[in-house]
Order: C-alpha cells, then sequence, then structure tokens
C-alpha cells in the first residue's frame, strides 16, 4: 500500500471517529473556564500564559484514559466502576456526581443570561428559550444529529480567536510568555498564586471523564479505531487550550493594558473591552460566551444522565426513544428545568458565587473520580495489552497528583477568600 492511500485511510478514519474528544475538550471552555481566562487576562496580562503548555499536557493524558477505556471495554466509565467497586460505592458517586454537576449547569445558564443581556435579551426570555431549544435538541435527535450539531458549535469557539486578534495584542510578548516562567518575585503575590491554580485547576473536570467515555461507547469506536480515537482527543485538547489561549490575550491586550484589573463574569470582559478593541472584538466575545454556554448547558445535562443511568443500570443513550429510556429524558428534563429556573430567581450578584461554588465541588469530586481511573486503567484483566505503559504511567499518575493537589490548593483559597 502507497504512503499517500495510508494517509488517505488514515485521514477517513479520523474524520470517522471525529467528536466525543473534541466536544468534550471543547465544552471545558464554558462560562466558568471564560470567566477564569478573562480574569487571567485581565489581572497580570501575559503572566499565565506559561500555564497553557501543562494544562494541555494533563488534559491529553486524563482524556485518552477514558477514550481508551471506552474502545476497549464498550463500557462507560460509570459502568465500570459499578463493576469493579460495587454499587453501593457507584450510588454515592452518583449523587455526588449530580449534586456537583446541577451547579454546573446553574453556571452554564447563567452565562447564558449575562451574554444575552448585552445583546439586550432579558433573562426571563433567553433562559427559557435556550433552555427548551437544549431540551429539543437531545430528546428529539439522534447520536449522529447531535453530535454534528455538537461538532458545529465546538468551531464556534473560533470567535475568540478572531476577537484576540482584533484587540491588537503584543504578539512578541505574548508567545515570550507562553514558553517562559514569570519573574519569582510574582509569585510573592497571594493572588497569582490563586489564579494559576483557577487556570489550570479549570481544566480537567470530573463530568467531562463521564462523558466522553460514555460518547466513545455510543459511537460505537471499538479497538481498530482507538488511534484515530486517540487523535480525536489530542486534537480537541490542542484547539480548546489554542482558544483559552487566546482569551487571555484579548482580555491582556485590552483590559490589562487599559488598566482593567477586575472583572465580575465573561459578559463583564465583553463589556469592558469595547473602548479598547476594534467594535467586532467585544461582539466576537460575546457571542463566543453565549455559544460557550449553550454548548455546555447542553452537555452537562447528558453528561450527569449518562453516568446516572449507567452506574445505576437504567437504559440510556440519545438513540433511544423517550419510551426506551425514560429514567434517561426525565433526569436530563429535570436538570435543565430546574438549573434554568434557578438562574431565573436568582439575584444578579448571587451568579458568579454560584460560577465559583461550581468550581470548588468540581474539585471536591476530581480526585476520587481521577483514582477510580486509574485504578480501572491499570486492571489487566479489565483492559488486557490496553493498560497504561510504565512511562505513560508515570505521566498519568504525576499528572493526577498535581491536578489533585492544585485542586486541593484551590479548594483551600477560594473558601478562605468566601469567607472574606
Amino acid at each position: 500500500m502507497s504512503f499517500w492511500k495510508r494517509w488517505r485511510i488514515s485521514i477517513m478514519l479520523f474524520f470517522a471517529v471525529l467528536g466525543p474528544g473534541f466536544i468534550t475538550a471543547n465544552v471545558d471552555n464554558d462560562a466558568g473556564g471564560i470567566f477564569t481566562y478573562s480574569q487571567a487576562g485581565a489581572q497580570y496580562g501575559y503572566h499565565l500564559l506559561w500555564t497553557m503548555l501543562p494544562i494541555t499536557i494533563a488534559l491529553i493524558v486524563v482524556q485518552e484514559m477514558c477514550a481508551r477505556m471506552g474502545a476497549v471495554t464498550g463500557k462507560g466509565l460509570s459502568d465500570l466502576i459499578r463493576e469493579e467497586f460495587g454499587l453501593r460505592l457507584t450510588f454515592i458517586m452518583m449523587v455526588l456526581l449530580v449534586i456537583v454537576n446541577f451547579t454546573n449547569v446553574i453556571a452554564e445558564f447563567a452565562g447564558i443570561a449575562e451574554s444575552a443581556q448585552l445583546f439586550a435579551v432579558p433573562k426571563i426570555i433567553s433562559v427559557p428559550v435556550c433552555g427548551f431549544a437544549v431540551w429539543l435538541l437531545v430528546v428529539k435527535g439522534n447520536y449522529k444529529s447531535v453530535e454534528k450539531i455538537f461538532l458545529v458549535a465546538s468551531l464556534l469557539y473560533f470567535s475568540y480567536i478572531i476577537a484576540g486578534v482584533l484587540a491588537h495584542p503584543d504578539w512578541k510578548h505574548a508567545m515570550m510568555q507562553t514558553i517562559t516562567l514569570p519573574p519569582r518575585s510574582i509569585w510573592k503575590d497571594h493572588n497569582y498564586v490563586y489564579m494559576t491554580v483557577g487556570v489550570i485547576g479549570t481544566t480537567i473536570t470530573p463530568w467531562m471523564q463521564f462523558y466522553l467515555q460514555s460518547s466513545v461507547v455510543e459511537k460505537g469506536v471499538t479497538v481498530k479505531q482507538y488511534k484515530a480515537s486517540r487523535l480525536d482527543v489530542i486534537v480537541g485538547s490542542i484547539f480548546t487550550d489554542v482558544v483559552a489561549w487566546f482569551i487571555i490575550v484579548a482580555c491582556a491586550g485590552t483590559l490589562y493594558a487599559h488598566g482593567v484589573r477586575n472583572i465580575a463574569s465573561g459578559a463583564d470582559a465583553a463589556a469592558a473591552m469595547k473602548p479598547f478593541a476594534e467594535r467586532y472584538a467585544p461582539i466576537l466575545f460575546a457571542a463566543g460566551l453565549f455559544n460557550a454556554s449553550f454548548f455546555a448547558a447542553s452537555i452537562l445535562p447528558l453528561s450527569t444522565t449518562y453516568a446516572v443511568c449507567e452506574g445505576l443500570g437504567f437504559e440510556s443513550g440519545v438513540n433511544r426513544t423517550f419510551k426506551q429510556a425514560p429514567f434517561f429524558y426525565w433526569l436530563y428534563t429535570l436538570l435543565i428545568v430546574a438549573g434554568g429556573a434557578v438562574v431565573i430567581l436568582l439575584k444578579p450578584d448571587d451568579q458568579v458565587p454560584i460560577t465559583i461554588l461550581s468550581q470548588v465541588l468540581d474539585g471536591v469530586l476530581l480526585p476520587f473520580v481521577l483514582y477510580f481511573m486509574l485504578k480501572l486503567t491499570n486492571n489487566k484483566e479489565l483492559m488486557g495489552k490496553y493498560t497504561n505503559s510504565r512511562g505513560f504511567n508515570g505521566i498519568a499518575w504525576a499528572t493526577s497528583i498535581i491536578v489533585m493537589g492544585l485542586t486541593a490548593v484551590g479548594m483551600w483559597q477560594t473558601l478562605s477568600s468566601l469567607k472574606h
């Protein structure tokens, strides 16, 4: 077989499995993530861009393990946890996951409300309309149609890249800060340490692992397509962190450069950017926030329902009808309705604390999820020859320990700041 024919087959196989890794990684840039990256750029300019490289490595490592488990076992993460660790532990994990994910759903609808208000649409209209659209998308669609829409939504993150270009940043300085560590003196700033932990910690969340593995299984990816699926994860992780890089750059080149150091949300970043950038930059930034929030408001309830149904043995999947999987669809409906209702009832000043709370709760649950993942991917009876290699295992454990440590520090600092 010629080189070009092998290359063409590889490209076709990649596009055949493209979806789960690319979608999951991009949803990570949700309302909470955009707020964190925006604040990082506004408060410290380009001095946090160095975090993008370790973030990308960590995201690739953790997501690859989930994709591999899904392709090898043909089962979701919660399904494997139930089989290997028992129903009681699984039930506790599912209860915690529902609680944590519900706060994230609220945060996403808050992002929808904030971004829509920038276009003069009140939340009493934007939240119910978007909530119904999210519900209709999954309940009336099938996996292929839903995945295509999610892939298009992922591509709309290019708006942040364009916004970053229109912000006219100092490109040379931005590139140098990406590959070099900041001066030692800046580490004496307690807030800088806090923001560093926030930027790194917002990358990997519990729901991502459950959704990715369930998506790989429902898409029908097997060991034969594993290499292409791994490429899907790598491409998705790199793309989402390129977007995050441009969000920081956009805010550094406008807000930080003109003395605006603090913002209350991603929407505030877009509004504050208006006097300092070309007219379309803040519009693109606001449109990107709306897309990210709507996108995540679709995925997060879906991730929750996948995980709970698999863990407790209920039928699940968007390829099934309402009659075939009633618990799956009713839980999905409940999460959307309740999340939207809470945002409508919330006062505007309460939306940012809810977003912070969702990040804290993610941090509480994440170490347990990573522990289960590492135990499962090193189980030879379960994974056969696809267990982690020594080298990869070292990277995986190191990544997990670092993420757990940073998350613990971030939780402690966040709780301390809330007390004051």
